[in-house]
């Protein structure tokens, strides 16, 4: 069994920073972390030079990257995706669809299970996200409103009959039908995420009893406080923050969510309710410049400009194109979140919204061997996925 040993780092736990401590790594387990030195004479040694020792990071919500997007049609792109990602420190990610037709979303679930045995060397799959087509229409932001329609039972049944890798699915529940597919949902094991969505609190509410749970791209393309005749209503946003059992996502690259929304957030549902997600589109990675959102040939045409994809006629942003990295770095200079909490929100959070924390999401004695070195800039050096170095960063001879 190869062993690694890590040296000469500052290990981030979910509760301290352990300075100059030692992690090993046995297979594809981490075996120990210590304060000290550990004995290990076999194993092969990385020197962390004086570098964070970090959880691998956990994106749930992710569409693309490196010019390729999981509704392109190609099993390649779902590897050059993970790909991509990894060298951004992520190591296990949630592949995730966009409105379309039902052929395109069998067709996105078949090349996920044939990627899926192929994928060595990016960031692991932890089961799909479907994002729609169940929303409201004039919440559509940048999904294709042609494919936008109430929650099917008999389409959304036989879909998950087709397969066993769905593990969360978004949609609005205040439309017809939403709250018995909530239900369904849970009863099935899937993860039921609130998104593009015009509902008010009560609504919120019943959904939250009847299994949703999560808030998808929390403020993108969701309601707040609302008037309607001369009364005043609370939206999806107030209603996450008022209800504590409630987890959220935010695509934390500063201009989805500016400081001070970012500061918000954290400051009422606090790190353990938030996950870091990308929500990246296939320009992840990529120069700016003019990109497609969703299928390479019939997706929608953006343009990415100062660090985020917009519609073409500039209305709208259009998905992200943050990597992990940028989002942790994002909340520590910009939102003043402790290092500590802002990798929480991007490893031990998402593990926990997921179902995975027993195996992911903290560097722990027996869980999956998921580790990245950064510097204080949150410049990747390397990432290790299961025991295996899937990518280590060129030597800077400036």
């Amino acid at each position: 069994m190869k062993r690694i040993k890590i040296i000469n780092g500052r290990i981030i736990t979910p509760l301290r920073i352990i300075n100059g401590g030692t992690l090993l790594i046995s297979g594809t387990t981490i075996s120990a972390v210590s304060e000290g030195d550990i004995e290990a004479p076999d194993a092969e040694v990385i020197d962390a030079g004086g570098n964070y020792i970090s959880p691998g990071f956990i994106d749930i919500h992710v569409h693309g990257g490196g010019g390729h997007d999981f509704m392109d049609g190609e099993e390649d792109a779902f590897l050059k995706i993970a790909e991509i990602h990894a060298k951004y420190g992520t190591t296990a990610m949630v592949p995730t669809t966009l409105t379309c037709k039902k052929e395109d979303l069998l067709q996105a679930i078949d090349l996920y299970t044939l990627a899926h045995k192929r994928n060595t060397k990016g960031a692991q799959f932890l089961g799909m996200h479907l994002e729609g087509p169940y929303f409201a229409l004039n919440q559509s932001g940048a999904q294709d409103p042609r494919y936008i329609r109430n929650p099917d039972m008999e389409e959304y049944k036989e879909i998950l009959a087709y397969t066993n890798v769905i593990k969360r699915w978004s949609a609005a529940p205040e439309l017809k039908g939403a709250i018995a597919f909530g239900k369904y949902l849970k009863s099935k094991g899937v993860l039921a995420a609130i998104a593009h969505t015009d509902a008010i609190y009560e609504e919120v509410v019943e959904a939250v009893e009847n299994g949703y749970t999560l808030a998808t791209h929390f403020y993108s393309a969701m309601s707040g406080v609302t008037r309607r005749n001369t009364y005043r209503y609370a939206g999806v946003i107030e209603s996450a923050y008022l209800i504590d059992s409630m987890d959220v996502e935010i695509i934390a690259d500063g201009i989805h969510l500016p400081p001070p929304l970012l500061k918000l957030v954290y400051k009422i549902k606090g790190p353990d309710r938030i996950a870091l997600i990308t929500d990246a589109m296939r320009a992840a990675g990529m120069p700016e410049g003019d990109s497609v959102l969703g299928n390479k040939d019939t997706g929608l045409k953006v343009i990415v400009e100062n660090g985020v994809a917009k519609m073409a006629d500039r209305s709208s942003f259009a998905g992200s194109v943050a990597t992990a990295d940028r989002l942790v770095r994002t909340m520590i200079t910009m939102a003043d979140i402790p290092i500590v909490e802002a990798v929480r929100m991007i490893s031990k959070t998402p593990a926990t919204i997921m179902g995975v924390a027993d195996r992911k999401g903290s560097l722990v004695a027996g869980k999956d061997a998921d580790v990245v070195i950064f510097d204080h800039n949150i410049t990747i050096k390397t990432t290790i996925i299961n025991g295996k170095v899937v990518y280590n960063a060129p030597e800077d001879f400036s």
